[in-house]
């Protein structure tokens, strides 16, 4: 038995792969000036340099995160109980809530005394967490 094997990677849409392509675009061309104003007069061009790092290093990332499979939370649904009440002789049945099920609901007979039962409770059993 062999298990298909998950790809890590995930397709960039479109429209987040064109904002990357500007980015890389307007940092290139900032550092481009960048590099040509830093004989002429290099306190103006410190500021091309750095928009144009800045500029490549917000695109890397925003590459590398577009293609990160994103996580996914682990849901797991609570337990639902019904506790089923015989009203004559106190019997009482605890069991996994069914759809369909609501309080003041008749269900089958009672084992004991073969009256009928009724819905008493429904309700959430919470899990503690461990610390």
């Amino acid at each position: 038995m062999t298990e298909k094997a998950e790809p890590r990677t995930r397709k960039i849409s479109p429209f987040s792969l064109a904002m990357i392509l500007v980015t890389v675009v307007s940092s290139v061309i900032a550092l481009f000036l960048g590099f040509t104003y830093e004989s002429q007069d290099p306190t103006s061009a410190l500021p091309y340099m750095l928009i144009g790092f800045i500029g490549l290093a917000i695109s890397a990332y925003m590459l590398l995160q577009a293609q990160r499979k994103p996580s996914r939370a682990a849901f797991e649904m609570p337990q639902v109980i019904t506790t089923i009440l015989c009203q004559k002789c106190g019997f009482k049945n605890i069991r996994d809530f069914e759809r369909g099920d609501y309080i003041f609901k008749e269900t089958e007979p009672c084992p004991k005394c073969n009256d009928k039962m009724m819905i008493a409770s429904i309700y959430r059993e919470d899990k503690e967490k461990e610390k």
